[in-house]
């Protein structure tokens, strides 16, 4: 090539900012997979002439769309809605739906962006998408929220289909709003088909699948751990967030013999020395499902615990960390903190959680670091089992779907390792992750043509 890998990444990353003008998630989203294709493809011109990274990340379509519902007062309320198609090289789109008041179309595309590389490493055939609205169902009756999900549903139900996108739920979406927005899908459409994910036991939902994002990023941290001789056994963890991801994350970690000894929310996090066991966690999934209460409470019922308000649970002193809860929670003051302290390794829950700045200090530091891509991937790992099913019209049983999950997971980190192997002992599992989750959809691309 005529100029250095470098001009031509900074090249390119120039036109991606222009492109997307105040899109900040976005934009880092694509600088952290880039900057690692670049030097894979650097020799390949046949993605360089088919212009493919270019393609990736620019989404086939974005739909946005109004909102409109009425509260329990009768006062009418507007929000913004959207779903962007990312890429649906290798199978229809796949990814969840986030009710939250940071949403933005710049989140939105980050989120579809890197579930399309999330999904291309599970193997199964799911291309990547996200949506959303800028919606909180915090402090809402049930009533508002289903008025909501029917109105967000009536829009979204022309974009959406089994064999075209297949959303599920993400922050703000649980079993809740899903039944509320499958039963709108198919009152308009007078079609029972698996169009979501993530529903309940009784109308096609699938074992395992509440459990999946948590215990598949304990799977690769445990994976991770054993390709260097360790195990979970006996270590702390801190975890951030208190929702579905975390408690099962916590949960694991405890089934493998580990010590959690914090969970958070928006508002602070809990440090719980003596361990935050089953029980703990039951009574945590109880506040947060039923309740709905905040992480805070938590001190009123354990009396070993501290609650520290408006801080995260970095600076806690850990052998591991989980980040579980949103997109850029730990930046890289925290980082460093993290190795001060003696952290061995970190497994992203959540999607982005660790800004780059936090990521490089990991690697520098040469500790395991699994990115959300690979190391969340169990959710729409399951969410795919989950379509397979509602195809089929049958449902797998836990233990069946346990293994697959186990062996989905034991996969990723594989791919991980092959192309993340730095040849010094030190596994680069963000390039890994990257090269791999690239190379299956520029691949598909190639095969089709200019499209």
């Amino acid at each position: 090539m005529a100029l250095s890998d470098h001009v031509n990444l900074e090249t390119f990353m120039e036109g991606v900012r222009k492109r997307n003008p105040g899109q900040t998630e976005f934009i880092q989203a694509v600088q952290e997979v880039a900057q690692d294709i670049y030097d894979f493809i650097s020799d390949k011109v046949e993605y360089h002439e088919a212009q493919i990274l270019r393609r990736i990340t620019e989404p086939d379509r974005i739909v946005s769309f109004r909102v409109c519902w009425e509260d329990d007062n009768h006062n009418i309320r507007v929000q913004r809605g959207w779903r962007v198609h990312n890429n649906n090289a290798i199978g229809p789109y796949k990814g969840g739906i986030r009710f939250h008041p940071s949403v933005t179309e710049s989140v939105l595309k980050f989120l579809a962006f890197e579930q399309t590389f999330k999904n291309s490493l599970t193997g199964l055939p799911m291309g990547g998408a996200k949506g959303g609205a800028n919606f909180n169902p915090r402090g809402k009756s049930d009533s508002e929220v289903m008025r909501f999900c029917q109105s967000f549903m009536t829009e979204l139900y022309r974009h959406i289909g089994p064999d075209t996108d297949v959303p599920a739920g993400d922050i703000g979406v649980g079993g809740r709003e899903i039944g509320y927005m499958f039963g709108q899908y198919k009152r308009i459409t007078n079609r029972w088909e698996g169009v979501l994910t993530g529903k309940a036991l009784e109308y096609g939902g699938s074992q395992m699948r509440p459990e999946a994002t948590g215990y598949g990023a304990v799977y690769f941290l445990r994976n991770m751990l054993e390709h260097r001789g360790e195990d979970i056994e006996g270590k702390s963890a801190v975890i951030s967030g208190s929702g579905n991801v975390a408690t099962h994350a916590a949960e694991k970690i405890t089934q493998l013999g580990g010590k959690v000894i914090t969970l958070s929310d928006s508002d602070g996090f809990v440090h719980d020395p003596d361990g935050i066991g089953q029980e703990k966690i039951d009574w945590v999934k109880h506040l947060k499902t039923v309740k709905r209460g905040r992480i805070s409470e938590y001190v009123d019922e354990f009396k070993s615990a501290t609650y520290h308000e408006g801080k995260r649970p970095w600076g806690v002193e850990t052998d591991l960390a989980l980040p579980c809860a949103t997109q850029n929670e730990l930046n890289e003051d925290e980082a460093k903190k993290l190795v001060e302290n003696g952290c061995a390794a970190v497994s992203e829950g959540a999607n982005m959680p660790t800004t780059l700045e936090g990521v490089k200090v990991f690697h520098e530091a040469k500790i395991l670091y699994g990115p959300g891509k690979a190391a969340n991937a169990g959710g729409v790992a399951v969410s795919g089992l989950e379509m397979s099913q509602n195809s089929e019209r049958i449902t797998w049983d836990e233990e069946r779907l346990g293994d697959m999950l186990t062996n989905l997971m034991r996969g990723i980190h594989e791919k991980c390792t092959r192309y993340g192997d730095t040849g010094d002992g030190y596994v680069d599992y963000v390039k890994g992750a990257n090269i791999a989750g690239f190379k299956k959809v520029a691949d598909a691309m190639l095969a089709f043509g200019v499209v």
